[in-house]
């Protein structure tokens, strides 16, 4: 049921968050997971009220419930399977607080992550594999 599947939400703007999208997609084998920029209009639909404004943050939603930051990050893993639902296990088994802490570690920093790992590198045209997961 495709509803039932989850949806990652990105900083669609971002270029640390396209790759990191790119990077789930290449390892998803599953292929649950769908994608959709927080600035589009399937995350502007939702209706979840505790949807958060901020658009620094990743945001998983799955069967009605949203997951924020390092859980939305556990819960991606989780349906990746495999060894990378191991890593989401063990990922879980750190605290929240500090969980969180190192997301917004990574967050304040990621436009200048990508700077540095993409220089020179050009962007690619998605598959048509890579489209039908991706919702406005």
């Amino acid at each position: 049921m495709a509803e039932r599947r989850p949806i990652l939400f990105f900083d669609g703007a971002c270029g640390f968050c396209n790759a990191t999208v790119r990077w789930v997609i290449r390892r998803d084998r599953r292929r649950l997971l769908r994608f959709a920029p927080l600035q589009g209009e399937t995350y502007a639909s939702l209706d979840i009220a505790e949807r958060p404004s901020d658009l620094s943050s990743v945001v998983l939603v799955e069967r009605g419930r949203l997951f924020v930051r390092s859980a939305a990050t556990v819960r991606m893993l989780w349906s990746m399977g495999g060894v990378w639902a191991i890593a989401g296990c063990a990922l879980w088994l750190i605290p929240l607080s500090l969980r969180d802490a190192g997301y917004r570690f990574v967050a304040r920093r990621r436009h200048r992550l990508v700077a540095r790992a993409s220089h020179g590198a050009s962007c690619a045209t998605p598959d048509d594999a890579i489209r039908t997961r991706m919702l406005p």
